[in-house]
């Protein structure tokens, strides 16, 4: 499978994420780049999650068909659960649609996976899905993924 390059101009691969983008800042998404889209691909998904969390893996995000073309995601994204190009959000754990920065409880690092997946297909799901219905429509249509991780603790 191809991997995609993903990255961000707020933080390294596995270095802190700044407060700006958690619960503790203005709880806004970062900006998010990426190169590596192969040729086929008809949408983009993109999934963010905690596996720290105490009740087990906590979803922060849920973005699917992103069109095909795009290489960006800017800073602060709407929490609209259908976006101006079409992009669609899913429900994260938080009970919303839309970014949901880290958010941890008091102690130990969390780390926290942005996942971006090239899809040879537009997903079939309405606003509102979880992140298990999307890994489900996804299934046999993935071309290529890559991830970006970024730790928070407070």
């Amino acid at each position: 499978m191809e991997k995609i390059s993903i990255s961000t101009e707020g933080f390294k691969d596995g270095e802190t994420i700044p407060d700006v983008y958690t619960c503790k800042g203005k709880d806004i998404s970062p900006t998010l780049s990426w190169k590596g889209i192969p040729e086929g691909t008809k949408s983009i998904a993109l999934i963010m999650d905690d596996p720290d969390a105490p009740g087990g893996i906590f979803v922060h995000w849920v973005l699917y068909n992103v069109p095909a073309q795009t290489q960006k995601l800017p800073e602060g994204m709407l929490h609209n659960k259908i976006l101006a190009d079409g992009s669609i959000q899913g429900m994260t754990d938080f009970g919303r649609t839309g970014y949901g920065g880290p958010c941890p409880p008091p102690g130990k690092t969390h780390r926290y996976y942005f996942k971006i997946y090239a899809l040879d297909s537009k997903i079939k799901l309405q606003p509102d899905a979880s992140k298990k219905q999307l890994e489900n429509e996804m299934v046999g249509h993935i071309l290529a993924k890559g991830e970006l991780m970024g730790t928070f603790k407070r």
